[in-house]
Order: structure tokens, then sequence, then C-alpha cells
């Protein structure tokens, strides 16, 4: 029996740069939910790590820090904010480096257990939609829709190649393709929570969509979930 009090939980998985954080937000919006990035999440972990100088092969200081990690998710003049034990991050986490820093760092098992715990606990109530790597097959096995969003390499690295360089960011789009190789290959080939597709996700495909085509197709397939739901209460 359903028994969430705010709403379904809606899991959106896939590689990086499919479009999953616009996505995400912009189906947030239209159902009423709340967005809960689980990637800028890890990457605020990172930077944190980073910026104190912890060797992440040192997993015994790993596991120490990750004691008092506090990353929170505000919605501060419509626009998402992520800080980090207290301070604000939201810019200095969307570098290539901290991209790529990010998926070693989403490897280690301190880092994930802690988080995975502040997900659960913001969406144990329902009514949000979650994006990352292993919300459908880990955070959130249980959640009532799963997505797969993806698109080609070569798309991929085209989306994020034109979103670094509207930024002042000095890269080529041969260093872009290279990056999302190397981050897919982290992300699927890691021990602990790899990228892969749930066996009940609905895969989508966004190479040859836009934003609203994808948008279209969620919130169709989310709406009859939902009603189909409530018949159920």
């Amino acid at each position: 029996m359903y028994s969430r009090p705010d709403g379904i939980v809606i899991a959106i998985d896939g590689p990086s740069g499919a479009g999953k954080s616009t996505i995400a937000r912009l189906l947030a919006e239209r159902l009423g939910y709340i967005q809960i990035d689980t990637g800028a999440m890890y990457r605020a972990a990172a930077l944190l790590l980073s910026r104190e100088g912890i060797d992440l092969a040192d997993l015994a200081a790993v596991e120490h820090f990750c004691r008092n990690l506090d990353i929170r998710l505000e919605v501060v003049s419509g626009r998402q904010v992520v800080r980090a034990n207290g301070i604000d991050v939201t810019d200095q986490i969307r570098t290539p480096e901290m991209s790529l820093l990010t998926s070693r760092t989403s490897a280690l098992k301190p880092v994930r257990e802690a988080l995975l715990k502040s997900q659960q606990q913001m969406g144990s109530r329902g009514g949000v939609v979650l994006e990352g790597r292993d919300i459908g097959t880990v955070v959130f096995p249980e959640a009532e829709i799963k997505f797969y969003l993806n698109a080609s390499v070569e798309e991929r690295a085209r989306r994020r190649f034109e979103e670094l360089t509207c930024k002042g960011e000095p890269v080529t789009l041969a260093e872009t393709i290279a990056e999302v190789v190397m981050r897919d290959r982290q992300d699927s080939e890691r021990d602990i929570a790899p990228l892969r597709q749930a066996d009940d996700a609905i895969p989508i495909d966004s190479s040859r969509l836009s934003v609203d085509e994808v948008l279209t197709r969620m919130i169709t397939m989310c709406r009859k979930k939902i009603e189909s739901m409530d018949i159920l209460r």
C-alpha cells in the first residue's frame, strides 16, 4: 500500500551530460515537487575534501572527515544553492576538474554512506525528484517511477562544451569528449554503486530530443503513476 504523505519518489539516473539536472529541475517545478540534486551533493563533498587536502587513498581520514559533513540544498530566489559545511559552493563545484574529482570521490564508501543517509532522509516523505547515477538502484530502489536518461557520448560532450565555453572556460571539444569518456568509465567501473540502469527503469535517449520533448514524456508517465497511486490510497 502506498504510504508516502507528500507524493511519489521519482528517480532519474544516467551518465554525465545526459541532461538529468535540467530535466529534474523542470519536472519538479511542473509537478510541484522538490528537486534533490545528488550530483551537486557529491561535487560539494569532493570540493571540501580537496580544500582540506585529504588524501582520497586514506579512507580513515576520509571517514573521519565525513562524520561532520553537512551538505544542504536550498532554493534562494528561484535558484538552487549548494551549501557545504555552511559555505555556498554553488559555482565552485561546476568545473571540469571538479567533475573528474567527484567521480573518484563518489566511489569512496565513507562518502557514499554519509550522503546516502541524507538523500534518503530528504526524500522519505515523497514528493521529490532525485537525479544521479544510483538513485533507482541504491538510494531509492523502491521509487515509484524510475527513468534512465542517456545520450550519445558526442552529444553529451557537445552540451558540456557549450556550457563551459559560455562560462569562459578554456576547453576544446576534443578535451571535453575525453573527459566524458573518462567520467563514464570511472562511474560504471567503480566497485560501490556503479552507474547502471535499474531493471524497472524507463529508458529515454535524449540525443535527438529537445528538453521539452523529454520533459513532456516524463510528465505524462509521472502523472499516470500519481493517478494510479492515488487510487490505491
